[in-house]
């Protein structure tokens, strides 16, 4: 007995080398050949107006909407900017520090590290996919900090992307289950089409409660597979990353004038203002509506950030600090904005944009026994070229959720694979990837050789959970406010 035990050890110890190996290679490759994100970008930029000319656009049509669309992000890229500065202020107050450093101490070895980080990472994205970027992202520097852990920088990095990449939209901070229980917030054409679909018929299913523990589950069992050994793990120094954090001392005063930034009245204040915003919010608001929102979020962040401070000279020297980690998302967001706006406006000699073509194509073929198949399919290559819980949805719903009523689909669940298909681009677009990648100094092509391994497993896995448990849910017709 104790030798089939050992045997069985050992060929369990082979075949997680043989992932670890193959996450490796991927990892290489993707260093090798795998472009900056923002050249990505923009070779998408070139693509999508190459196809919309391709059906007959006009080159000074597609231009035009190129550059409508560049600006068309600017106010989600500031959410985004701000999501990287006030995790980082949170982080660099002498609190937090503490408090991320003792979960930094619980994991035993490399692999679980990272198997901790990806938990923690997807947990959190259940309740803000912003906290789970962020707070993923500095708890693995705090671990590339201990000397006694050998763990793979990059690995850690990608598993640190899990929540956003495999379960978030699952979760409370699902923009399209958000929209679809609040009627205010919905377009009165969608509205037309769904009716109120409440938590109850979309993300409280307990049909979605088995895919998300079967994704967590399954995304763990990956993450440590896939994690290099002691041997060949690669720590934050061999990728080029500083991981030590130390505060700097803070400057003397030397003017009278500077009193107030050495003194914590401003910053009661300040808070004060905010608390008073914050209980409107929750007072006029459903909690979870309230919470969800970027913009309560970050003010969360900011003004609980200057609060650890505690003193305004020590809050903005973390600002400065915090800034150049931005880089990244201010430059590469707006050609996103207008990779959008040509797939969405650009209308070809047929009177027809892209989006629309793409759509046809899949909703043609759809029947009620392959609509979850091919709505996944549809909507993961939809999301590769438009990164938007919420606002790709506004594009999609019209005509998913009509299809879905002509062939008396399940609409909650209809939400559901639209949900859990847009987050499977994401493991390996680098568009929501970049406050991560600036938390963690890296770039996106140390992270995609691994999270393009969760990708290979969790695209099939998806697709066929959405189908089996589609069937087993009836057709109910729209409730209307």
């Amino acid at each position: 007995m104790a030798a089939e035990i050992e045997a069985s050890r050992y060929e369990r110890s082979i075949e997680e080398s043989r992932f670890a190996r193959f996450a490796l290679h991927c990892s290489n490759w993707a260093e090798r050949w795998f472009p900056d994100s923002w050249v990505f970008a923009a070779l998408a930029v070139v693509t999508v107006a190459v196809a919309a000319m391709a059906m007959g656009a006009a080159p000074t049509v597609t231009a035009k909407a190129f550059g409508d669309g560049f600006w068309s992000l600017i106010p989600f890229t500031m959410q985004m900017a701000f999501v990287v500065i006030g995790g980082y202020v949170v982080a660099s107050s002498p609190p937090a520090v503490k408090l991320i450093d003792r979960l930094a101490r619980i994991p035993k070895n490399g692999r679980s590290a990272v198997c901790w980080v990806a938990l923690i990472s997807m947990v959190a994205s259940l309740l803000n996919w912003g906290l789970s970027l962020v707070f993923g992202g500095l708890l693995v520097r705090a671990l590339a900090r201990r000397t006694d852990l050998r763990m793979d920088y990059r690995a850690a990095g990608a598993a640190a992307y899990l929540g956003l990449g495999a379960v978030w939209a699952l979760g409370l901070s699902s923009s399209a289950a958000q929209l679809q229980a609040n009627p205010g917030s919905l377009p009165p054409s969608i509205l037309a089409i769904t009716g109120v679909i409440p938590f109850t018929e979309t993300i409280f299913l307990w049909q979605s409660g088995v895919m998300l523990g079967v994704l967590v589950l399954v995304s763990l069992v990956v993450a440590y597979a896939t994690a290099p050994g002691p041997a060949s793990a690669r720590d934050a120094h061999s990728c080029g990353v500083d991981p030590s954090f130390s505060l700097p001392p803070a400057p003397k005063r030397t003017r009278p004038g500077e009193w107030l930034e050495y003194s914590p009245i401003l910053i009661l204040l300040l808070v004060a203002l905010a608390a008073g915003w914050l209980f409107h919010e929750f007072s006029t608001k459903p909690a979870i509506t309230a919470i969800s929102g970027l913009n309560t979020y970050n003010l969360l962040f900011i003004m609980l950030g200057a609060l650890l401070h505690w003193r305004p000279r020590s809050f903005l020297d973390a600002v400065t600090r915090a800034v150049p980690t931005t880089t990244g998302v201010m430059i590469q967001f707006p050609l996103y904005g207008s990779i959008a706006a040509i797939l969405t406006t650009v209308k070809g000699s047929d009177a027809q944009t892209l989006a629309h073509h793409i759509s046809t194509f899949f909703v043609q073929i759809a029947s009620h026994d392959t609509y979850a198949l091919l709505m996944g399919v549809y909507s993961a290559v939809l999301g590769f070229f438009i990164p938007s819980g919420g606002g790709k949805w506004i594009i999609e719903a019209p005509y998913v959720m009509q299809v879905a009523n002509d062939l008396q689909y399940h609409l909650g669940w209809a939400v559901q694979i639209y949900n859990a298909a847009e987050a499977l681009p994401n493991l390996i677009n680098p568009f929501y990837m970049l406050p991560l990648l600036g938390v963690l100094g890296l770039k996106a092509r140390d992270l995609i050789g691994f999270s393009f391994v969760q990708l290979l497993v969790h695209t099939p896995l998806v697709l066929v959970l959405l189908w089996a448990l589609g069937m087993t849910l009836q057709y109910v017709p729209p409730v209307m406010p």
